[in-house]
């Protein structure tokens, strides 16, 4: 999993602190948006574990603070369940103009409930899943129950929380009961998933029960069980992960562009970049990759710059003609390691080439053998990686054509 910080406005011109966790050298299936719990901040390690379980499953996660929180500008007192819902409309936002918009929204707890009210705001939104969420906001008075007739009297009146003082005003109260949750639940126009833990004794199981009975089909519940409501075990949080990565597939893989193998044109590759930095998603025979450069030049460091990529396809022939040769001979090769270096380097470096005065490229090959190999049988695999297909392509002289393409279908 790669992970970047990020920064962007919302609707107030609020800036808004987000992760964005994306899976290692490979374009996202889906992009979602996750949004944490009462008083909560992405970097909580239970969603760090599901995010991460989803970026397993090809699923990159924007995982945002709430304003006033976190790495969030704006104040806490100023905050409350409709700017919560503004904050997540703001990370769909950013995620369509930035990368893809968000296919998949996931919330914990009252971030769960948050999910449910924006999700009718973003059509883009195929899939909600709630993790022990609450059915109505104001489920949530029980933290601050001891001074809430204080509030409504005074405007505002601290509140420990978590171990934390926050100071809750009266504008967050009237907000919470002014939400009525069954109408939007009802009118959710996407398939929705409810996990939750049986035992939590923070959010009881009867509020899974009440989403479940106000919401139309599809949706699905999964019992955490023996998880607690912040999904302290590892691997609670992980099975939470990837259930919503295996449940939500279906909803958004017609959208995912990837070539079903038996339909793809052979040999096909299409790159493309867009407006954010030097990130290239790159479709190759049915497969998705990500290229781009290091931070270094520039770039983010989302995939192999693309000298790396040569030297891997050069890598790759190597190690299948080796495979391949030592198969048809029936020798005992057990495993082919190469490692491979590009470089520039002046033409005086190189003894076989030409022009000392001008700058080639070198492509340093290591191969290294394991298996019960002679002498002689090693040094026949050594000549024949210099026969493999993508070797003779780059000492080969090559024609590469450009020409307009034909703009895609609409």
């Amino acid at each position: 999993m790669k992970s970047v910080r990020l920064r962007f406005t919302n609707s107030l011109g609020i800036e808004l602190g987000a992760r964005l966790d994306q899976p290692d050298a490979r374009v996202p299936a889906a992009y979602a948006v996750f949004s944490h719990c009462f008083t909560c901040n992405k970097d909580y390690k239970y969603i760090r574990q599901v995010s991460r379980a989803l970026t397993e499953h090809g699923i990159a996660v924007l995982c945002l603070d709430f304003t006033g929180l976190g790495e969030s500008d704006g104040s806490f007192e100023d905050s409350n369940f409709s700017t919560s819902v503004a904050d997540v409309i703001a990370a769909a936002g950013f995620l369509a103009e930035s990368y893809r918009p968000p296919a998949l929204l996931i919330g914990h707890s009252l971030g769960g409930t948050v999910m449910l009210a924006a999700a009718p705001e973003l059509p883009c939104a195929r899939a909600v899943a709630t993790i022990n969420a609450p059915f109505e906001p104001r489920h949530i008075f029980h933290h601050f129950s001891d001074v809430e007739d204080k509030i409504d009297r005074e405007g505002e009146a601290e509140s420990r929380i978590g171990g934390k003082t926050y100071r809750i005003t009266r504008q967050l109260l009237q907000d919470l009961r002014g939400r009525r949750m069954a109408e939007a639940v009802r009118d959710l126009d996407a398939a929705l998933l409810i996990l939750h833990a049986p035992d939590d004794e923070t959010v009881a199981i009867e509020n899974a029960g009440r989403i479940f009975e106000a919401a139309r089909h599809p949706k699905s519940f999964i019992a955490l069980d023996s998880a607690d409501h912040l999904l302290s075990h590892e691997a609670d949080a992980r099975y939470a992960g990837q259930m919503i990565a295996a449940w939500s597939a279906r909803y958004f893989a017609p959208e995912t562009g990837v070539v079903a193998a038996a339909t793809r044109e052979a040999g096909a590759v299409t790159a493309s970049i867009g407006t954010r930095s030097y990130r290239t998603e790159i479709t190759a025979g049915g497969h998705r990759l990500l290229a781009d450069e290091p931070p270094t030049s520039g770039g983010e460091g989302h995939g192999p710059t693309p000298y790396e990529l040569l030297a891997a396809s050069l890598g790759a022939c190597t190690c299948i003609t080796l495979r391949m040769y030592a198969d048809h001979k029936g020798w005992p090769l057990e495993a082919a390691t190469v490692r491979l270096r590009h470089e520039k380097v002046h033409a005086s470096d190189c003894a076989d080439c030409p022009d000392a005065q001008r700058r080639i490229d070198r492509v340093v090959r290591e191969i290294e053998f394991t298996g019960g190999l002679d002498a002689g049988q090693r040094q026949r695999l050594f000549e024949i990686a210099d026969r493999c297909p993508v070797h003779r392509t780059l000492q080969d002289h090559v024609v590469i054509e450009t020409r307009p393409g034909e703009p895609e279908p609409s």
